[in-house]
Formats: structure tokens, C-alpha cells, sequence
């Protein structure tokens, strides 16, 4: 099956969820109910690195977010499913939507010793995908302790400081600050002047904003970028886009990205007009017509 008719499949599936009266989770909210499910006894050692089910993973999303979808890259020309690197080694991209919220992650397909494979077989490649796709919920907060060194999640001590460090991590003018997943104290914002977050922010938050250097930053913009715009394809009217552009889950990334990566805003600013642009014209102008 092309991308194309995959992300068509998707939008169709997820019609319901898009629609602007339907209520949809914001990625706060996910990410307080999924980053506390206990995956303790569900993890599986294996040379040394954590590994948790798929299926498990996926059960657990299901019974808190039943419309979530997800999908994997797949080249529109070969329906190659992972992109190919010049020394052939290959990597393998998927992309989980809950709501109106999109994580996008990637994972090179790898041997026993966690290196790099050349020319991957199928079924070396199946199984990467399904790895993948963990990696990605755990964008989302579902197991995102195995990523962190952690054995058992941390507990939010009261609904109460969730609220107020969801409404701290919207100010913008502190680069240190958490958009997605707000979990920590109001009160130790102060104590990250440095550039290097503290152990608790890391361990309680997934953004790319965070990231403890300026290139690892810049590769997390690349990859929001990117899932952003594979996102469009859900969205039919120019109404909708605008409407993904202004959401205030979005904006702050948006924003952040203007300031610290112009190139890699010009890159997106330019990819939304290009979508839009192909949009049939009696879906982007039908609302304004009388």
C-alpha cells in the first residue's frame, strides 16, 4: 500500500476524532495518564537494553485512546519501508496520532550488538517497526522511564501542580521550558538557569527542546517538522491546517523553532503552503462563500 493511500486510510479512520466539534486530548493530558501505567513487569532484558511489548503497549494505549492510529514511512516511489543511508544501513520512521496530537519517531534497524545492519532482510526490518512504534508511545509518556535509565514511573504527588506547571511551561521566553508534557514543580524553574536541565525535568519530560546540546536540539526540530507535515495529510480544507498551525499545543514548538532554527521554519512555513496550495479550491474557499 503508496503512503498516500495509508494516510488516507488514517484520516478516514480518525474522520471522527479531527472534527473541530469532537473533543480531543491535548499532549498534556495524554502524557499524565500514559507516563503513569506501570510497565515494570512487562519489560524484557536482552543485551543489556530494556525492550517492552508492542502488543502490550499498544493493548494499553487502546483502552485509554481507542481512536489512536499509527503508521510507518514508506518511500511513495520503491514502498521501500525505511529510509536508506549511503553506506546502506537503513532506518526505519513511524508516526502515532492520538487526537489531534502527532509524535514522530525514528530507530535504525540493528543486529544483536546494537549495530547497524546493512542491507536489513524483511524480517529484520518487521521487527524494527514494531520497536519503533514502542519508542513512539513512549513520546507520549507510555513506558518513557525504560528511555530514562528508570524501573517503576514516578508518581504525581497532586492534580494540583500538573495544572500549574501546565500553564508555567507556556512562556516561551524560557528556552528551558517544558510545552508537552508539564510535570514538574513551578518552583524549580528557578534552579535551571544553566543550560543542562535538571535530572528531574529530563526524567519527567519528553521534548526536544530539551535536549542537553544544540545539535541534538536541532535534529528534535527536524523531526517535529517532519511530523508535522506528514499530519497534513489528515487535514482537507485550508481551514483545518490553520487550525493545526494555531493550536496551542503546537504554537509554542512553532514559535521556539522560529527563533532558534529559522532554516528549518522557512522549510515547514514553505512545505504548508505547498499542501495547501493543492487543496481543491472549492474546499478552501467553500466556507467564505455565499
Amino acid at each position: 500500500m503508496s503512503s498516500e493511500n495509508i494516510n488516507d486510510k488514517i484520516h478516514n479512520e480518525v474522520n471522527a476524532v479531527q472534527d473541530p466539534t469532537a473533543y480531543s486530548p491535548n499532549y498534556s493530558e495524554i502524557w499524565s495518564k500514559l507516563s503513569v501505567i506501570n510497565c515494570e513487569d512487562k519489560v524484557e532484558k536482552k543485551m543489556g537494553l530494556s525492550f517492552l511489548s508492542w502488543a502490550w503497549a499498544w493493548d494499553k494505549v487502546m483502552e485509554v485512546y481507542p481512536n489512536a492510529q499509527y503508521y510507518f514511512y514508506e518511500d511513495k516511489n520503491t514502498h521501500v519501508p525505511y529510509v536508506r543511508y549511503p553506506d546502506g544501513s537503513a532506518e526505519v520512521r513511524c508516526t502515532v496520532i492520538i487526537g489531534h496530537c502527532v509524535r514522530e519517531m525514528w530507530l535504525p534497524v540493528m543486529d544483536y550488538k546494537n549495530n547497524a545492519i546493512t542491507e536489513p532482510n524483511s524480517r529484520q526490518v518487521s521487527d524494527t517497526k514494531m520497536r519503533c512504534l514502542v519508542k513512539c508511545l513512549a513520546m507520549f509518556g507510555l513506558g518513557h522511564h525504560i528511555y530514562a535509565g528508570e524501573d517503576v514511573p514516578k508518581q504525581k504527588s497532586t492534580t494540583q501542580k500538573e495544572d500549574k506547571s501546565a500553564k508555567a511551561s507556556k512562556n516561551l521566553d524560557q528556552s528551558n521550558i517544558s510545552t508537552q508534557a508539564a510535570t514538574t514543580q513551578p518552583e524549580k524553574n528557578s534552579e535551571n538557569d544553566d543550560s543542562s536541565p535538571s535530572k528531574d525535568l529530563q526524567e519527567e519530560t519528553v521534548d526536544w527542546k530539551l535536549a542537553p546540546n544544540e545539535t541534538q536540539m536541532e535534529e528534535g526540530a527536524k523531526m517535529w517538522k517532519d511530523g508535522f507535515i506528514s499530519s497534513l495529510t489528515l487535514f482537507k480544507t485550508k481551514e483545518e491546517v490553520n487550525g493545526q498551525w494555531l493550536n496551542e499545543e503546537n504554537r509554542p514548538n512553532i514559535t521556539f523553532m522560529e527563533k532558534k532554527f529559522p532554516e528549518i521554519y522557512r522549510e515547514m512555513v514553505n512545505a504548508i503552503k505547498d499542501y495547501v496550495s493543492k487543496l481543491p479550491q472549492e474546499e478552501k474557499d467553500g466556507k467564505d462563500t455565499k
